[in-house]
């Protein structure tokens, strides 16, 4: 090629240079896509954005009172001197179902499928009032309230923890959760036994609901309680109204009995004591353990197990001051108990969420904060006296001493 053919070459690529930039810029525009910038939402990013996001489990955090010896086998069942007190945090997986606590069928429980511990703390008596304190603090309105909640019957420590982180998720409760285990046998014939470790737990029961009304900054006290733990439950606020503290310093408000094994009489009678108390029963007769309680017991009527639908049945719950709430219509006919119906169904988890966590006007924009100058953490190390001069030891003066200088 000579020189004249390599100029007309040269100027031809210097001509297409800026077409060809053009062009290519143009495709990979359209493999990018859409600037960013222009994405106003999660809902116009592409499907397969959104799905690459891994979804996590979701932490709740449990405040334990417990009068079990132990944790597991023989020492959960048995009754300790006095309660004792730690701090869990459970994990609900993302694929979550309301009313379920998600259990591996065998093998070992993963957070990405199941309901499981996450960690716990060991705390003493004065650890756990102030810890307590601290989650309040910096709360607002209806999340500064405490839920209490006290399992029933044949519960082991394990389901009772599990049972109550599933039943803050479902219920979408923003307060602070507290359970109150005591030493059930977990054991189907151990109904005996099981009503005599909740006899012993009252006074526990008791003063923990004192403390808890004494909490800096707290909002409302909820109490939520199934089965033998509604007896406990009824009988401590009996037993905190008749040494003065009714109200739990003014911040008692509900008290849901989901299935109550309670027989009327002892019912009216407590109900005598804490009225005009904020009590609400969720009841069905299909509730075949409350069926052999009532054996149990000579045949007598537990609260739990009245019928709603007649007339007569809800009066004598009403005129105690207590309200009813008829659960029989989500006791699907699988259910071969249906003694867990307000935590195993979807729509009454609703119904108590909706009833603990309803908002209050008169303190909707109350914001919880510890009075710092009344506050001392437990775990901070003693405060170091500040040293103090060593007393030196006063001679009187020699007479040269004393004799003044010229």
């Amino acid at each position: 090629m000579n020189a004249a053919s390599r100029a007309v070459g040269i100027r031809a690529l210097r001509s297409l240079r800026l077409p060809l930039a053009f062009a290519a810029a143009l495709a990979a525009s359209a493999c990018i896509g859409p600037d960013m910038s222009e994405i106003g939402d999660a809902g116009s990013m592409l499907p397969f954005a959104s799905a690459s996001i891994p979804q996590k489990p979701k932490p709740v955090q449990v405040f334990i009172a417990s009068t079990r010896k132990g944790e597991s086998g023989a020492a959960a069942r048995e009754q300790a001197p006095e309660a004792h007190f730690a701090l869990a945090t459970m994990t609900i997986p993302p694929g979550h179902r309301a009313g379920s606590i998600e259990a591996p069928l065998w093998g070992q429980a993963n957070g990405r499928n199941d309901v499981v511990l996450a960690g716990e703390r060991e705390l003493d008596g004065d650890e756990f009032r102030a810890e307590l304190a601290s989650h309040v603090s910096g709360r607002i309105g209806v999340n500064r309230d405490i839920l209490v909640f006290v399992h029933g019957f044949n519960t082991s420590f394990d389901d009772a923890r599990s049972r109550a982180a599933q039943i803050v998720a479902d219920a979408h409760f923003g307060g602070v959760a507290v359970l109150f285990t005591w030493p059930s046998r977990s054991e189907l014939f151990g109904y005996v036994s099981d009503k005599d470790s909740a006899t012993a737990s009252r006074d526990a029961l008791q003063a923990l609901l004192h403390d808890l009304g004494q909490t800096p900054g707290v909002g409302k006290i909820h109490v939520l309680a199934h089965s033998m733990g509604g007896w406990l439950s009824m009988e401590a606020l009996r037993a905190s109204a008749i040494a003065g503290d009714r109200t739990l310093s003014g911040h008692l408000d509900n008290v849901i009995l989901a299935s109550p094994d309670i027989d009327m009489d002892v019912f009216a009678s407590q109900m005598a004591r804490i009225r005009p108390a904020n009590v609400t029963v969720f009841a069905t007769p299909n509730d075949k353990a409350l069926s052999l309680s009532s054996v149990l017991a000579s045949s007598r009527q537990r609260v739990g197990a009245i019928d709603a639908s007649k007339p007569e049945d809800r009066e004598e719950i009403e005129k105690l001051g207590a309200k009813v709430v008829d659960i029989t219509a989500y006791a699907d006919a699988d259910r071969l108990i249906s003694h867990a119906v307000y935590a195993d169904s979807p729509e009454v988890l609703s119904q108590i969420g909706s009833t603990i966590t309803a908002p209050r006007a008169e303190d909707a924009n109350t914001l919880s904060v510890i009075d710092a100058t009344k506050y001392q953490d437990p775990n901070a190390p003693p405060p170091t006296a500040a040293p103090t001069a060593t007393p030196v030891e006063q001679k009187p003066l020699s007479p040269a001493a004393q004799t003044p200088r010229q």
